[in-house]
């Protein structure tokens, strides 16, 4: 079986995630990247929308989770985005998000924190790597 990696780069949202009530109350900028490992051999045989990760789906799915939810942790965003995309896309094999928080309040200049989280299918076929 052959996969192939489609990604979402650098989405951007105004949301109102952290554990500070300021960050909470006020909001501030996330930035997601969504790798996503999917069998789409028909999809690429075919050239069939219907066949693949059809990608504004995906991404108005994070949107949906980032914009709708509200989270202390990006820990937790990401995990519930990733999991949402396993559910709703058959596809899908192995998810990888990555949420960042740019410049968070840690006292000091940073310029982001960021967390990964990885999802995959539970099958009884092989996991990608």
């Amino acid at each position: 079986m052959n996969y192939t990696i489609i990604r979402i780069k650098n989405a951007r949202f105004y949301a109102h995630h952290g554990v500070l009530d300021s960050e909470r109350m006020s909001g501030g900028l996330f930035e997601i990247d969504a790798e996503m490992t999917c069998d789409v051999t028909e999809a690429e045989t075919e050239d069939n929308l219907k066949k693949t990760l059809d990608y504004e789906k995906a991404y108005n799915f994070i949107k949906e989770v980032v914009s709708s939810e509200k989270f202390f942790l990006i820990e937790a965003l990401a995990y519930r985005i990733a999991l949402k995309i396993i559910k709703n896309f058959n596809v899908v094999q192995k998810v990888v998000i990555k949420v960042r928080k740019p410049s968070p309040p840690l006292g000091g200049l940073t310029e982001y924190v960021e967390v990964e989280h990885s999802e995959y299918r539970h099958t009884e076929k092989q996991e990608p790597s």
